[in-house]
């Protein structure tokens, strides 16, 4: 039987912009996007720490080291500038997984692995 197991986990980013009029989905940095496991265009849960609100949206790999997670389209206006995330993807397995997580400081940066 296949399961939705976790995947990958980044946690506690900071949204640096949120811009309704860009390309929907959210833009995170290609050095967090590889130490998760994320893939371009990968779907992503979105759950705001700071208010609560969730949403499904896609990757766009960003330029590395830059700190900055952009929220696009329709998204921008669930989710706002300055909001505390998680982001995480869910993956279909028959065994086990061993998500890959980092927790991030206040500049978007890896503070800790296995969070």
């Amino acid at each position: 039987m296949l399961r939705q197991v976790l995947k990958s986990q980044i946690h506690h980013a900071l949204i640096s912009e949120a811009a309704p009029d860009r390309e929907s989905g959210i833009e995170i940095p290609t050095d967090l996007v590889d130490a998760v496991g994320l893939c371009d265009g990968e779907k992503v849960q979105v759950e705001s720490i700071t208010t609560g609100n969730r949403l499904e949206t896609c990757v766009q790999a960003g330029d590395p080291r830059t700190g900055r997670i952009i929220l696009g389209g329709g998204a921008a206006r669930v989710i706002t500038r300055g909001e505390r995330v998680t982001i995480t993807a869910i993956g279909l397995s028959h065994e086990p997984v061993l998500p890959q997580k980092v927790e991030l400081n206040e500049r978007n940066e890896i503070a800790r692995t296995g969070a």
